[in-house]
């Protein structure tokens, strides 16, 4: 996983996610995240990843588990989300 090329926690809570990206939306049981990494003048630079919750507490403080990154990169975070959407179902 690039988990560790983009900055992405293994293990945090929805509250933290918000904090630091842009675009977080809450999906049922899952988390998603549209994130931005600069891939170079005129490349595509967004990636969705998913979270999903790791026990009983599925509010904002509940402990969630990333489970996918994209490997493709999009061209902006609208697909990205929709990449995440499209791996929830």
């Amino acid at each position: 996983m690039k988990n560790n090329v983009y900055r992405l926690p293994e293990t945090t809570t929805p509250e933290e996610l918000g904090c630091n990206w842009s675009t977080v939306l809450n999906f049922g049981d899952k988390i998603l995240l549209a994130g931005y990494c600069f891939m170079g003048q005129g490349q595509n630079s967004y990636f969705g990843a998913i979270y999903s919750f790791s026990g009983e507490d599925k509010t904002c403080e509940g402990q969630i588990k990333l489970e996918k990154i994209s490997t493709e990169m999009y061209a902006d975070n609208g697909n990205a989300i929709a990449w995440c959407i499209q791996n929830c179902l």
